[in-house]
């Protein structure tokens, strides 16, 4: 049976990343996969200074709430990840997240990713496709220095106020389809 966490990196709980992230663990659990979703809102995670005491085995002298995903991300089979686009990138508490996953570009820890599976799901107030692509980008580059495979993308493009998703049936669906084959 496969794990699957969802990491919702919106400032917000029912949004529009909320739902996206949630359709897409619904569909996994669907066809039998463990979810969980975590929200960064909830959680301190502070910035890396890039002391690399990681590299050396040692614990991050950060202590805050990174350190304990560290092991349910290695445990999880997949991760979907979320984050409306502000300001052309994603929101500062999912960089702060991903800006930490250089303990998995430790050589020690690296196999506890490599080769895993991610879904990014990223909704947005502009029409422009190329908004959020760029943000799409930032994942794909980051997720693949670490050796992950980008097993799907959602844009959602148009959507700014909490619920505009709803309106978005073939998004939704989508995201439902992505997280049945993730499973």
């Amino acid at each position: 049976m496969k794990k699957i966490l969802g990491i919702a990196g919106s400032p917000r709980r029912n949004g529009n990343t909320h739902t996206l992230v949630s359709r897409v663990l619904e569909g996994a659990g669907a066809e039998g996969a463990v979810t969980e979703l975590v929200f960064l809102a909830d959680l301190t995670i502070r910035e890396c200074d890039g002391c690399h005491a990681c590299w050396k085995q040692r614990p991050c002298p950060k202590d805050d709430d990174m350190n304990a995903l560290y092991p349910r991300i290695a445990e999880s089979d997949a991760l979907v990840l979320g984050t409306p686009v502000y300001w052309y990138g994603p929101t500062a508490i999912m960089k702060a997240f991903i800006d930490r996953f250089v303990y998995f570009n430790c050589p020690d820890n690296r196999a506890s990713v490599r080769g895993k599976p991610a879904v990014v799901a990223i909704p947005y107030e502009e029409d422009c496709p190329e908004t959020g692509e760029f943000v799409a980008e930032f994942f794909r580059r980051s997720l693949s220095y670490l050796e992950m495979r980008v097993a799907g993308v959602i844009l959602a493009p148009g959507v700014s106020d909490k619920g505009d998703i709803l309106k978005r049936p073939d998004l939704l669906d989508r995201a439902r389809r992505i997280g049945e084959a993730l499973a």
